[in-house]
């Protein structure tokens, strides 16, 4: 593993990671919630420096970061258990805000959720650099075929404007190849606008070759690519979040009704080495990856399990419903079994990894 690879995984990992631990502190600040500390990093502390009631920090480890709010885990963390010695961050008389369980059932979800919808926005910021960038955007209009292409004789036509393909709608140009991949017999169904009309074309058939012993499709043509202009810019970047946001849905869906298998599951080391990989391909693919990364940690987050933010929305709703919060054993004995799974799912992703790193496997 190169030193450049090392430094990329570093930068990759800590700034999706400070994006989302700042959508936390920032809605947890503007809700008057007392945030002890801000860290970035993990482990021993570098520097560190209380200002307005908050303690912020750079830790040894780049690995991650967190917020610590006042009361975020229960009515102990203000106060220490019997025989335990209080060791705040911030000194109590410099304490801001109110702890995490007083402030509204609203607006403590708002600042759970903001984690996630920070890693939505780096999503799409940093689309807007990529796309920016380009010379111009891809479209999903055909304009041209390949000589005798099977696709053409058995539907499509050029200027067609390609809307879905199996029935799933293609927000960029990506989608139509996403979707070809996973269907059937070198077949697939398309909805297409088409002199201005939606037409339904099913059973379009496309042509194979055979590569390395193996059977490919050939897409078997091609299509227009779009002029930049702010607007254009703005709206391919929201596209290529929603596809990437439908792609950790639909891989997640894969692994569940058994599509693709659980070895196929990649831990920090296998994300490491595709950082790797991105970055000898040039700063565009890295970037590329990095927005991917950090969608698909703003979606796996929100999902309702013990230990992610959206198992913890989903016990702020319950709290909602019934009026009271959920007993502090009860949460605590959640979270520790999710977290559990969770560590173990990343034991044996990580495994599988070291697997695929090793000769012979």
């Amino acid at each position: 593993m190169s030193l450049l690879t090392i430094l990329a995984s570093v930068l990759v990992f800590g700034f999706v990671i400070f994006f989302h631990e700042l959508g936390h502190f920032f809605t947890a600040k503007k809700s008057g919630i007392q945030v002890n500390e801000f860290s970035i990093g993990m482990g021993p502390a570098l520097w560190k420096k209380v200002h307005k009631g908050t303690q912020y920090s750079v830790r040894l480890l780049p690995i991650g970061g967190f917020v610590s709010m006042e009361g975020e885990d229960g009515e102990e963390d203000a106060e220490p258990r019997e025989g335990e010695a209080p060791a705040p961050p911030v000194p109590p008389q410099q304490k801001t805000g109110l702890p995490f369980g007083e402030v509204a059932i609203w607006k403590r979800m708002v600042v759970i959720a903001a984690g996630a919808v920070m890693n939505l926005i780096l999503g799409y910021l940093v689309m807007l650099v990529l796309i920016g960038g380009d010379d111009a955007i891809t479209s999903k209009t055909i304009c041209e075929f390949s000589p005798n292409a099977l696709c053409q004789q058995t539907g499509l036509a050029e200027g067609d404007t390609i809307l879905a393909v199996n029935g799933r709608h293609c927000f960029v140009a990506n989608d139509i190849l996403y979707e070809l991949q996973r269907s059937k017999n070198y077949t697939a169904d398309f909805t297409v606008r088409r002199d201005g009309k939606v037409v339904e074309l099913p059973g379009v058939q496309f042509d194979t070759v055979q590569q390395n012993g193996q059977t490919v499709m050939q897409v078997g043509f091609k299509v227009y690519t779009v002029k930049k202009t702010v607007w254009n810019v703005l709206r391919e970047a929201g596209s290529w979040v929603v596809y990437y946001m439908r792609l950790v849905f639909m891989s997640l869906a894969d692994v569940v009704t058994g599509h693709v298998s659980v070895n196929e599951l990649s831990g920090p080391v296998g994300i490491v080495s595709v950082i790797g990989q991105a970055v000898r391909m040039g700063a565009d693919q890295l970037l590329n990856l990095l927005a991917l990364l950090t969608v698909n940690l703003g979606i796996f987050n929100l999902l309702p399990f013990p230990a992610l933010d959206g198992g913890r929305l989903v016990l702020l709703g319950v709290e909602a419903v019934i009026r009271r919060p959920v007993p502090q054993k009860v949460e605590i004995a959640i979270n520790a079994l999710g977290m559990a799974c969770l560590l173990g799912l990343i034991a044996f992703a990580t495994f599988n990894d070291i697997l695929r790193l090793l000769p012979g496997f």
